[in-house]
């Protein structure tokens, strides 16, 4: 049996209905969004988890107050991993808790 995961990540005008892919392998189904801030994050890693997602993936587009958001609307339901920068490159050096948190 494989493991269901995600890597959910943030992009100034994600639409995170169209903007996904699934990549399959023989270990790992791994879904990939798109978002266009916090809350619509949140959105998707609730309704991954009733699709059966054991673990998500957060972009370093995520600050710590993203992670901890992401955290609490999953609630335990799946572990919850998040790649780090210090400041993003793709988003001129900032974290995404300045870019992104009013969404």
């Amino acid at each position: 049996m494989s493991l269901k995961a995600a890597f959910i990540f943030l992009a100034d005008g994600a639409n995170s209905t169209t903007d996904r892919q699934v990549v399959s392998t023989p270990s790992v189904d791994l879904t990939v969004i798109g978002t266009a801030n916090y809350a619509d994050a949140e959105k998707v890693a609730i309704s991954l988890i009733a699709d059966g997602i054991a673990a998500i993936e957060l972009c370093g587009g995520f600050g710590i107050v993203g992670a901890a958001r992401i955290a609490k609307a999953v609630a335990g339901k799946a572990a919850v991993g998040v790649v780090r920068f210090d400041g993003h490159p793709g988003l001129d050096g900032k974290s995404g808790d300045t870019v992104f948190a009013d969404g």
